[in-house]
């Protein structure tokens, strides 16, 4: 087999274990690629972020938000996304939500720039000392929550990322693969989300969720711990799709 063969062989088996998460669903409704999500840097590689401090652990672009069309979502209805293929690595799911301060709509790249974001949404894995961890967004392709009606209405970016955590057991291997969608709320509440972050900011890349040895826990572990704090007094969180 020729050299190149070899290579190109290699490459497909290695972006068939990735993933992206192109496709908005809003109620029912799954959207064309790209349509209502900025198209993010590695939609042809599919290769993950790897440094939590760096401008693309927001929303993996920095170029397509004004290519992108803003969705429109009445609160209290399901939104959510589907990914290109089925979740491969063992991992953890999120969903957060900014409105597009300072920007004066989702279209921009200066929206939710600052720590405005909110947890609304996780699927963590679970564990026990007989039977060790169960992943449960793993194998699956569609992910979503029920936007409160107390959301306020306007113009939000809404991040979708899986954290695989396959070989997190050192500094920097946690990989990230997020996407962010652009909708604008409306019918929404008065509610006031009070646990904002930044991205980037929201991590260190040294949480115990982010940088732990799935294969080998230490002989006191009680269970995995999410990064960053969902927002429970307004947001409740949903069973996935």
């Amino acid at each position: 087999m020729k050299l190149s063969a070899v290579f190109a062989t290699l490459a497909a088996k290695l972006v068939a274990a990735h993933y992206t998460f192109p496709d908005l669903i809003v109620g029912t409704t799954v959207s064309a690629d790209w349509q209502y999500i900025r198209m993010t840097d590695n939609h042809y590689s599919q290769a993950p972020v790897t440094d939590v401090t760096s401008q693309p652990i927001r929303c993996y672009e920095n170029s397509t938000a004004s290519a992108t069309a803003i969705a429109t979502v009445a609160a209290g209805s399901h939104l959510g996304v589907q990914a290109d293929q089925a979740i491969y690595h063992p991992g953890y799911f999120s969903i957060y939500m900014s409105p597009v301060t300072p920007a004066t709509t989702a279209a921009s790249e200066t929206a939710a720039t600052g720590k405005t974001w909110f947890k609304v949404w996780e699927d963590a894995p679970t564990w026990t000392a007989a039977g060790g961890f169960v992943w449960p967004s793993e194998s699956m392709t569609q992910f979503g929550f029920t936007i409160p009606k107390s959301v306020p209405s306007g113009q939000y970016l809404v991040r979708f990322e899986q954290i695989a955590l396959h070989v997190a057991s050192t500094y920097g291997g946690a990989q990230f693969y997020l996407s962010c969608g652009q909708i604008n709320v409306t019918g929404g509440g008065s509610g006031k989300p009070t646990n904002l972050v930044s991205f980037p900011g929201a991590y260190t890349g040294y949480e115990p969720g982010i940088l732990i040895n799935i294969y080998s826990v230490p002989s006191n572990y009680t269970g995995y711990t999410s990064p960053s704090v969902i927002e429970r007094t307004l947001f409740q969180p949903a069973k996935p799709n």
